[in-house]
């Protein structure tokens, strides 16, 4: 039966070939798509991609497609030949722009890639694809100014691009060197402290070929007393996809704030316009408390979607922190509202003082809202109001009011 089965093989075969040779430039085109797409056969799709161009030398669809193919295989130079050649017949299709341009970029041969996305976008001056490409070139190249103008520019075509924002949120940090900000919190509550809190922040940020540098300093007058803090942040750019946050503190009014505080985390910037953020927080009073932290994002059209966790363990329990956030952003990156629920007190609250005497492992809810806001750029506003149910001792309740102000000019 093997026999005869392998015989009727044999005949079929040059009739299966013949069939092949006579199929159209077309339908080679298309059995080379299915090779590479559906069946991941990449040496069958650029077999018959060359077939399909024999018969049709000038079918500039399949050339481009070849050429994404050896890119695909890190077939470089036959890759570079094939764009090269289409780049002598000036060809002027946006796909040929946009694959000769992402296989420099994918080979960190950025001002090559660069050259071809300005030529691209003389002849498509409003290719989304382009425009994004092109601002993922600058920023991977540290060249800011140029990317936020491509970023912005698709933003105006089409403001709900979800990549485009998630891209436009990284930009911002960086382009400007400096900022200084100033900030001021207020609290009251109803039952849990007779004096109402007070809280200003000043802060100078500096970006560096790294990341981005904090200073701040922090003046309170909380329980009727007043107190100051200084704190030091930074932001390492580690790769494409990852940076850390490094933080520590310092204070010498324990009580108002820690003595001492620290931090750590390792962010991503995931696919799918998804980031990611895993940690731990430390502050010190009289004892340490140790905190771990997690939170995983994603942009979605004008939307920024997160949910925070704080986990703090001890010898008894283990107390959760949970926040949810969501921000809808209007015009630019500075440029948003947001919304925020949530349970339990986390480090960065204006309530982090009331760590100390283990308040965090009692039950709080809140909830509050958020708008910031840019103009001409450089100026930053922001007010937030938040709300707080919060169980100061076993089965006693009080409410908390804040209030947030902020300003920031960068320069």
């Amino acid at each position: 039966m093997n026999k005869c089965l392998g015989f009727l093989l044999l005949l079929l075969f040059p009739f299966a070939l013949y069939s092949q040779q006579n199929l159209t430039a077309d339908e080679l085109f298309v059995e080379a798509r299915n090779a590479a797409f559906e069946q991941k056969d990449y040496p069958t799709s650029i077999k018959l991609a060359k077939q399909a161009l024999d018969q049709a030398p000038d079918y500039t669809d399949i050339s481009i497609f070849l050429g994404r193919v050896y890119t695909w295989t890190d077939d470089l130079s036959s890759a570079r030949a094939v764009f090269e050649g289409l780049q002598k017949r000036e060809v002027k299709d946006e796909d040929f722009f946009i694959a000769y341009a992402s296989l420099e970029y994918w080979n960190d041969q950025n001002s090559k890639a660069i050259e071809i996305l300005n030529k691209g976008l003389q002849y498509h001056p409003e290719s989304q694809e382009l425009l994004l490409l092109k601002a993922k070139v600058d920023y991977n190249s540290n060249n800011y100014t140029e990317a936020e103008k491509s970023v912005n520019t698709l933003l105006k075509i089409d403001p709900k691009n979800t990549e485009a924002r998630a891209l436009s949120i990284k930009i911002n940090d960086f382009t400007s060197k400096n900022a200084i900000g100033i900030t001021y919190n207020y609290s009251h509550f109803d039952r849990q402290f007779d004096d109402d809190w007070h809280i200003v922040g000043v802060s100078y940020k500096r970006i560096t070929p790294i990341g981005s540098v904090i200073l701040k300093g922090n003046f309170a007058n909380k329980f009727a007393e007043t107190g100051t803090q200084l704190e030091l942040e930074a932001y390492p750019k580690l790769s494409k996809m990852f940076y850390l946050y490094v933080g520590a503190g310092y204070s010498n009014d324990v009580g108002i704030f820690p003595k001492f505080r620290s931090g750590v985390s390792l962010n991503a910037n995931l696919p799918k316009s998804y980031e990611a953020e895993i940690g731990y927080r430390q502050l010190y009073f009289s004892n340490n408390i140790w905190m771990y932290t997690a939170s995983v994002g994603k942009y979605y059209k004008n939307f920024w979607f997160n949910l925070r966790t704080y986990i703090t363990p001890d010898n008894k329990n283990i107390s959760h922190s949970y926040t949810g956030t969501v921000r809808y952003y209007t015009k630019g990156a500075s440029d948003y509202f947001a919304f925020q629920i949530g349970t339990g007190i986390s480090p960065e609250d204006y309530q982090s003082s009331l760590l100390e005497n283990e308040t965090y492992k009692l039950k709080t809810f809140k909830v509050g809202g958020e708008y910031n806001f840019a103009i001409k750029k450089t100026n930053l506003f922001s007010i937030s109001a938040m709300y707080y149910n919060q169980e100061y001792l076993p089965n006693t309740k009080g409410n908390q009011y804040d209030i947030s102000l902020g300003y920031t000019k960068k320069f």
